[in-house]
């Protein structure tokens, strides 16, 4: 995955740690990461009534 360095204020740093220690999460970027895929999970499934895979597919699998 591509690196995006952002930069959080205090309070969100602080969500962010918090997200992290109840995740178990080892740094800021991936509790960011964790909280951006929770919110396309949860708009998916509002969207379509399901859940949707958000990770890289490998191989030459044709969709279908």
């Amino acid at each position: 995955m591509p690196e995006n360095h952002t930069m959080f204020s205090d309070e969100e740093r602080a969500a962010l740690e918090a997200v992290r220690q109840r995740e178990g999460l080892e740094d800021l970027d991936q509790a960011f990461e964790w909280l951006v895929k929770s919110a396309l999970r949860n708009g998916a499934r509002r969207i379509t009534g399901r859940g949707r895979a958000l990770y890289a597919i490998e191989g030459n699998t044709p969709c279908v």
